[in-house]
């Protein structure tokens, strides 16, 4: 049983998905689609007009509250990873979202495109753990071209004065072909924090990043614009952000694999995390005050892509 509900001219299926949980179906009229859980506003499904995914989701993925899915495009807020008291990664990626049928103007608005605006508000038990009142809202938008698009708006509501300050990531994971066949352009001779090494500050001092091991950093200032580029696919994904300065980049590779329950043994080598996040310099909002963030995503053919990465780094938010 589904439905079909129509904002601005252009309309979203509602159905459930896996275990009953509801998800919003987004079309292109060319025949890009994309999926998305109220559960965790997680984008699960992002297909071309060929119906090809982009997007890697496990083999064992739990489709189970409170567990977080793994894969798609998971949400970090308000704490990335273990940076803080919270459960890792926080918990907007295992809280249900509503949709947000009266939100604010988001601009600028992009042409021709269907999009689903939801709404995160904290629950009691929300306030336990981080006892701050805030507002995030989520555009997921579909763009004519089958771009897909993450505006992030996080509003500090708090009416006793207190400011809060939080850390931020999209957990893109995007499913590759073979991860030895694949390199990342953009984050070239950049400082990065690696994760396997109690976030040791170093410099890379590479080309393009190759897989040959497993890989766990937080590249710092890094460009509006990276690159995925997936030789046996001859597909390049193109991201591009706004307000989000850092970037992660991780592949468990085999052993760890093997002790993620939730993953399967090789599901390793058909994945790929390149995360649009804030992370080394915390976001701080006053009470009124607002942060946006954007990310957007393309998948083109790599004879199509020409040209260098932007050199111009990100800004930090708005």
């Amino acid at each position: 049983m589904s439905t079909t509900t129509t904002t601005e001219n252009k309309s979203f299926e509602i159905t459930k998905g896996i275990n009953g949980l509801e998800k919003v179906i987004l079309r292109e009229t060319h025949g890009s689609s994309v999926e998305v859980y109220l559960y965790g506003a997680q984008v699960t499904s992002w297909k071309n007009e060929h119906n090809e995914e982009m997007l890697f989701v496990s083999s064992k993925a739990i489709f189970k509250p409170p567990k977080p899915i793994r894969g798609g495009i998971p949400i970090c807020f308000p704490q990335f990873s273990n940076l803080g008291p919270l459960q890792s990664h926080g918990f907007a990626r295992n809280s249900f979202w509503t949709i947000d049928i009266d939100p604010p103007p988001f601009t600028p608005n992009v042409t021709n495109s269907v999009f689903v605006d939801l709404l995160l508000l904290p629950t009691e038990e929300d306030l336990k753990i981080w006892p701050h009142r805030f507002e995030y809202r989520l555009r997921i938008t579909l763009g004519p071209k089958g771009d897909l698009i993450l505006t992030s708006r996080i509003k500090n509501t708090n009416t006793d004065g207190t400011p809060f300050t939080f850390t931020f990531a999209h957990h893109t994971y995007f499913s590759v072909s073979n991860i030895s066949e694949v390199r990342v352009e953009g984050l070239e001779k950049l400082d990065y924090l690696d994760n396997l090494k109690n976030r040791t500050r170093f410099t890379d001092q590479g080309d393009a990043i190759t897989f040959n091991s497993e890989t766990d950093k937080i590249y710092l200032s890094t460009p509006s614009k990276i690159s995925v580029l997936d030789n046996e696919k001859n597909r390049t994904f193109v991201i591009r952000k706004d307000g989000l300065p850092d970037a992660v980049v991780w592949n468990p590779w085999a052993e760890k694999a093997k002790t993620i329950v939730d993953l399967g043994e090789d599901d390793y080598k058909q994945m790929l995390c390149v995360e649009a996040a804030a992370i080394e310099k915390p976001i701080k909002l006053m009470p009124g005050e607002e942060w946006k963030a954007r990310l957007e995503l393309s998948a083109v053919p790599s004879c199509y892509f020409r040209g260098k990465n932007d050199s111009n780094k990100v800004l930090e938010g708005t």
